[in-house]
């Protein structure tokens, strides 16, 4: 009989400098990795996440709209709104090609969405469309005894426009109703203020031409 024992499995062996070179790749992916994890840590902490009220600047309304009054002819409207609202910017466009000059508000509402506000004394149909983005008249809006055209299509913004007889107001943005009733009514309050108390020097709109000849 032959004998038949098993051979012992042969282990591999792996010399000590191809050894070394395998420890040395892993050792340097394994510090790749964590460098990359450190300048990622790095930018994140350097660049916190943005918050909401990060956006917000503090304009003073008011006083670029004293300011604009010099040149618009009229006194642009610069509503008091309540707490949590900001403008983030206020100014006075000048007539481009379309022969429209128009005082622009940007506000941020309390809760943070946004509405822009624009009123001109040259408005014009074309113009009116234009800056409710082209949104077809939809109905009418009653906010505090002042009746505003309603604009909006089915997606998107949604507009508010009040025709005043010396200008024309238009709202636009994406906020809910609750919002653009709080600018309006805002809006108009200031309207009436000023219409009950013109600036020195301007005609009384309650007086008419006859009345002032004294016929």
């Amino acid at each position: 009989m032959s004998d038949s024992s098993p051979t012992p499995p042969v282990k591999p062996v792996i010399a000590a400098g191809a050894a070394k070179r395998a420890n040395a790749s892993v050792i340097g992916m394994l510090l790749a990795m964590l460098s990359t994890v450190a300048i990622v840590l790095t930018i994140v902490w350097l660049n916190p996440q943005q918050k909401a009220e990060n956006y917000r600047t503090h304009i003073d309304v008011a006083a670029v709209s004293a300011h604009a009054s010099e040149t618009a002819g009229f006194t642009p409207v610069a509503p008091v709104l309540p707490e949590g609202w900001s403008a983030n910017y206020a100014r006075w466009n000048p007539a481009g090609p379309d022969g429209v000059s128009f005082w622009d508000v940007g506000y941020v509402t309390a809760s943070n969405t946004f509405i822009a506000l624009r009123q001109s004394g040259t408005a014009n149909p074309t113009w009116t469309a234009s800056q409710a983005g082209n949104a077809p008249i939809t109905g009418t809006r009653t906010v505090d005894g002042s009746d505003w055209e309603l604009r909006d299509k089915p997606k998107g913004e949604r507009s508010l426009v009040l025709a005043t007889g010396e200008t024309t107001i238009v709202l636009t943005g994406e906020a809910d109703f609750k919002d653009f009733d709080v600018l309006a009514a805002g809006t108009t309050k200031l309207l009436e203020a000023d219409h009950a108390n013109p600036a020195p020097g301007s005609p009384d709109p309650n007086i008419t031409p006859t009345q002032k000849d004294g016929k």
